[in-house]
């Protein structure tokens, strides 16, 4: 009887230990969390930020739009990446602008202050180039920036 106790003590500390890192590996592959979305940080405890400037450019081709319009916008890296996170900000508040309509495999939308404003990966693939539509909105809101 006291080995059967026993026995199971390990299987119960077994799996406890198995289902921890389980869900602390797998917290790292779906995306930023909405704790995110103020400050633009991972929240990760492990993710190494790089310099925006050094890794990746930001393409849209619209220079300018209307609003309610759908712009067509590009994420492009001289190196692979696994995570990111997109929102298109008003350059004169850095408020949350727009919503995206279209977003790649291996994305999810977010809900930071409105549904669809935020984009982050939704796995752990490699990316390089990603495309999205956003979508401006439907009052004038002046100059944006994506970041």
């Amino acid at each position: 009887m006291e080995d059967g106790r026993k026995v199971h003590v390990v299987i119960i500390g077994w799996a406890c230990t198995t289902l921890c890192l389980v869900s602390y590996t797998a917290a790292f592959s779906h995306g930023a969390s909405l704790s995110a979305c103020a400050d633009m940080m991972p929240k990760h405890m492990r993710a190494q930020l790089h310099s925006p400037r050094n890794n990746y450019i930001t393409i849209h081709t619209n220079m300018s739009f209307f609003p309610g319009d759908k712009v067509p916008v590009t994420v492009r890296s001289s190196r692979d990446f696994m995570g990111f996170l997109l929102q298109a900000r008003k350059v004169s508040n850095d408020e949350i602008a727009g919503t995206f309509v279209f977003i790649p495999p291996g994305s999810k939308l977010l809900t930071c202050f409105e549904d669809g404003d935020t984009v982050t990966h939704s796995d752990k693939s490699l990316k390089r180039n990603l495309s999205f539509v956003w979508k401006a909105p439907d009052q004038p809101i002046g100059d944006i920036k994506f970041l």
